[in-house]
C-alpha cells in the first residue's frame, strides 16, 4: 500500500516536470521515418519516366485548351490588362462629357413645353432695348435747365438710373428724359449705352440702397472703392453671399456691396408702403446736411430731394420736383384753436409735408419751401443762410404757421 501511494504522488509530480533539453554533445535521439505501406498513384505522374525522372512532355496549348501563342505568354496579358484600361478611361471621359455638356443641351429640348420647373425656360423681356436708353454711371448727375453747369438746377438722377437720350448739345452736355418725365441737359460724358445692368429678367435680385450711402468694392472683402451710390439707387445682383452681393455696374463691369442698408427683392418686385417712422427716420439721416438746389444725395440735399429718395425707399413712389410734391398724397386742413384762432400743430403729424410761402411777403401764395414734420413742433427744412438742412422747433403762435400753404400726408395712417 505505501509502495502504491508512493507511485501516485510520483506520477503527479513528473507532470509539472519540465522536460530536460538534451545537452549539447550529447546523444540525440534519431528522427523515426514514417514508411508508406501503400503507395499512392496520382494522375498527373502517370506521365513521369520514372527512369529518367522527369515531368511529361509539353502540351499543345491551342490543341487542348484553345489559347493562341500571345495568349499563351504573360505579355498578352500585360496588353490586355493595357487595353482594358484604356476602354475604362475612354467610358469615364463619355460618361463625363455625356452628363456635363450632352444632357444639359438636350434634356431642355426634351421636356420643352412641360410644367416641370427645372426645364422652363425664364420668359425674358427686355425693358431697354431701344437704342435711345442710356445708364448714369456716376454717383449723381445734375439736370440742368440748359446746357451750362451755372443755369438752374431741375433735379438729379442716381447711379445706374435709366434715362432717354433725346439730342445731342454743345458744350459736351446732351439733352436727356427721365423716366418720370423731366427734361434737361446732363454730361454726355455721365451716361453709357450698355443697359445689361438694368435688365431686370436677366438678374437674381434687385437691390435697393436704404443707408444715405453705400460703397462699391472691387471685391468682397479687401477691395478697392469702384464708386459711392447714395440712396434709392437701386442695383441689381446675380450672386449672393453670406453678407456681401456680386452687382452688375454700368458699361459691363461688376462690383462688390454689403447686404446691411440695402432692400433685397426679386428683380420686377417694387418696395411696400412701410409707417410714415420709416420715412422719417430715413429723412433724419441727412440732417445738417450741405444744401444744394434740387439735391438728393448726402453729398448735396434739398428738402424736395430728400423727401423724394426718402418715400421711393419706403414704399411711396412721388415727383421729384416741389411743385408736383405739392400735389401728391392727401391734403390736411388743420382746425384752429377756437379760443385762439391758432393752428394746433398737434394735427400736423410726422412725415407730413409743409409747403410754404415765402417769408418776405407771407400774402404770396406761390410756394417758396417746403418742411418735413419729423416730430411734434420740429420740421425739417432749409436753414435760413441756405447752406444747410437742419432741424428746427415751431410753436402754434410761431410765424410759420402763418406761412403754410398747404400739408401732404403721403403715407397712409393704416399702415402700421
Amino acid at each position: 500500500m505505501k509502495r502504491r501511494d508512493k507511485l501516485e504522488s510520483g506520477g503527479i509530480f513528473k507532470i509539472f516536470e519540465r522536460k530536460k533539453k538534451p545537452q549539447v554533445g550529447g546523444e540525440i535521439p534519431p528522427k523515426t521515418i514514417r514508411h508508406l505501406e501503400r503507395p499512392v498513384n496520382l494522375p498527373f505522374l502517370k506521365d513521369m519516366d520514372e527512369g529518367k525522372e522527369q515531368y511529361g512532355s509539353a502540351e499543345d496549348m491551342e490543341e487542348k485548351w484553345g489559347l493562341s501563342g500571345k495568349q499563351a505568354t504573360l505579355g498578352g496579358v500585360k496588353k490586355r490588362k493595357f487595353i482594358s484600361l484604356a476602354i475604362a478611361v475612354a467610358a469615364f471621359i463619355l460618361l463625363i462629357v455625356g452628363v456635363f455638356y450632352i444632357l444639359p443641351r438636350v434634356l431642355p429640348d426634351l421636356f420643352k413645353g412641360t410644367n416641370i420647373e427645372l426645364f422652363v425656360e425664364p420668359v425674358i423681356n427686355l425693358e431697354y432695348e431701344d437704342e435711345s436708353f442710356r445708364v448714369v454711371k456716376d454717383s449723381t448727375v445734375a439736370l440742368m435747365s440748359e446746357p451750362d453747369p451755372s443755369t438752374t438746377r431741375i433735379a438729379e438722377v442716381l447711379f445706374n438710373e435709366p434715362v432717354k437720350y433725346v439730342s445731342s448739345a454743345k458744350n459736351g452736355y446732351c439733352r436727356i428724359e427721365t423716366m418720370d418725365g423731366l427734361t434737361g441737359f446732363v454730361r454726355e460724358s455721365s451716361l453709357v449705352d450698355d443697359t445689361d445692368s438694368i435688365e431686370p429678367d436677366i438678374h437674381q435680385f434687385k437691390l435697393i440702397v436704404s443707408d444715405p450711402s453705400k460703397n462699391v468694392m472691387t471685391h468682397a472683402s479687401n477691395g478697392t472703392l469702384i464708386k459711392k451710390v447714395m440712396m434709392n439707387t437701386v442695383l441689381y445682383a446675380d450672386i449672393k453671399r453670406e453678407g456681401v452681393y456680386q452687382v452688375a455696374l454700368p458699361g459691363g463691369d461688376t462690383g462688390w456691396i454689403g447686404s446691411s442698408g440695402v432692400i433685397e427683392l426679386p428683380p420686377r418686385a417694387q418696395t411696400e408702403e412701410v409707417s410714415s417712422r420709416y420715412f422719417v427716420s430715413s429723412v433724419l439721416t441727412f440732417v445738417n446736411s450741405r444744401y444744394i438746389q434740387n439735391g438728393m444725395s448726402i453729398d448735396g440735399a434739398s428738402v424736395n430731394g430728400v423727401v423724394y429718395v426718402s418715400a421711393e425707399v419706403n414704399g411711396i413712389k412721388i415727383p421729384r420736383t416741389m411743385e408736383e410734391q405739392a400735389k401728391a398724397g392727401t391734403e390736411i386742413i388743420p382746425q384752429p384753436d377756437a379760443v385762439t384762432g391758432k393752428i394746433m400743430i398737434d394735427q400736423i403729424l410726422p412725415g407730413d409735408i409743409i409747403f410754404l410761402s415765402n417769408p418776405k411777403d407771407p400774402s404770396d401764395k406761390s410756394i417758396y419751401e417746403m418742411a418735413v414734420c419729423t416730430d411734434t413742433g420740429t420740421l425739417f427744412m432749409i436753414s435760413p443762410a441756405r447752406t444747410t438742412v437742419r432741424l428746427r422747433n415751431f410753436s402754434s403762435g410761431d410765424a410759420i404757421c402763418e406761412r403754410i400753404i398747404t400739408i401732404r400726408r403721403i403715407f397712409s395712417s393704416k399702415v402700421t
